[in-house]
């Protein structure tokens, strides 16, 4: 992704009689070199085109961030931006066994939310900067020692569809092809998609996250799915969707963050070639991230699911019987662990302390790489979690 700036040996040819001049030469552009680092920017490579940009953001050379278990809740980028709502959040974080947030860098709406240099981002007018200091923000989590994901859309991507229809997939009866929401998609099988969403993954890395988060990994599941126009070599949707998570492992391989993936909650119960029809299983999955997260969310499970009324009621219960049964599929040779989305918003049922820690509970019995809690409006508290003194202390039990 970075260049270094070569040595300029190679472009001298020296004499004798040079090597006084050389040396003042060498000297200059020692010193000039010094002023360019300190001055922190970074030449991007991009693999759009053989040019390069300067990046306006200082890049601090980095190390993988060692494996932990994760304890995140999810920021929009609306919340990222807000000084006020960071604060808070890292507040509720020191104080209790939260350990990470998931930051929206490229939502629902297909928008870049920062300052992207990504010339395709440029090109298509794509990026909608809602975090203006995006690099400060991520060094004072982890200031805070707050472990930094980045979640990022891919193929529900409405702004990129529409400024690039090449890339979208078509309704039969012509024009973009549009969900129940009215939202466009990209076409999962076009590479030019793949493309597009590992530059901004590798700015990302650059930017200082430990982690990409990608969402939105699968074909649409709502809208008139009949009229949709997929392309002549799509062919079974899991393995378009196992091709892209093995590009996105092969492209990303030498980047200093992990990667993980986002899936429906019910993949955990399917196998075999049950994609449930957008794409997605386990099996594609286990070898090409570093993380599975299934959305576990007690309230999207149908009413009768294990004989309840209303799943939302028994939030442990629905948890644990899902990772029950996708457990089987992890063995200590896959490369994935499993961390979930529990559900941390009222819906189905009131989503009080007890909820939320049954998920918790139910969580920590089968995983150790930890969850992330979700509310789409940003509204935590400590209902349900840990004290900070509580959670040291259970730690470094024997």
């Amino acid at each position: 992704m970075f260049c270094r700036i070569h040595h300029p040996l190679s472009f001298l040819a020296l004499t004798a009689t040079s090597l006084g001049a050389f040396l003042v030469l060498y000297t200059s552009w020692t010193v000039a070199a010094a002023e360019i680092n300190s001055f922190s920017k970074s030449i991007i490579f991009s693999p759009f085109n053989n040019t390069h940009s300067v990046a306006v953001t200082p890049v601090v050379p980095r190390t993988k961030t060692p494996r932990q278990t994760v304890k995140g809740l999810y920021l929009t980028a609306y919340s990222t931006g807000n000084p006020k709502k960071v604060d808070e959040i890292i507040r509720l974080i020191d104080s209790t066994e939260l350990n990470a947030v998931v930051i929206d860098i490229k939502d629902y709406t297909g928008y870049v939310l920062y300052d992207s240099q990504v010339p395709l981002v440029q090109k298509y007018k794509t990026k909608k900067v809602l975090v203006k200091n995006l690099i400060d923000v991520i060094q004072k989590f982890h200031d805070h020692n707050i472990y930094v994901v980045a979640r990022q859309t891919v193929f529900q991507d409405p702004v990129l569809a529409e400024q690039a229809p090449a890339m979208a997939l078509k309704d039969k009866r012509g024009g973009l092809w549009r969900d129940n929401k009215g939202l466009a998609w990209v076409d999962a099988s076009n590479e030019a998609v793949w493309k597009y969403n590992i530059a901004i993954a590798r700015e990302a890395v650059g930017l200082g996250f430990d982690e990409i988060n990608f969402d939105y990994v699968r074909f649409p599941s709502d809208g008139n799915m009949s009229q949709v126009k997929f392309s002549s070599s799509t062919g079974k949707k899991y393995k378009v969707m196992s091709a892209f998570y093995d590009r996105l492992s092969k492209e990303l391989a030498n980047e200093p963050v992990w990667l993980s993936l986002d899936m429906f909650g019910f993949v955990m119960e399917k196998h075999g070639e049950d994609d449930m029809n957008i794409g997605q299983r386990l099996s594609d999955a286990l070898n090409t991230s570093d993380y599975i997260c299934p959305m576990m969310y007690p309230s999207h499970y149908p009413p009768g699911h294990l004989g309840f009324a209303n799943p939302a009621d028994h939030p442990g219960q629905v948890i644990e019987n899902g990772l029950r049964i996708g457990m089987a599929q992890f063995t200590s040779t896959t490369r994935a662990q499993v961390r979930p989305w529990i559900q941390a918003f009222s819906i189905g049922a009131v989503y009080d302390s007890t909820k939320i820690r049954q998920q918790i509970d139910a969580v920590d019995k089968y995983t150790d790489a930890g969850w992330l809690m979700w509310n789409a409006s940003n509204r935590y508290t400590a209902a349900g979690l840990k004290s900070e003194v509580a959670s040291v202390a259970t730690s470094t039990l024997p």
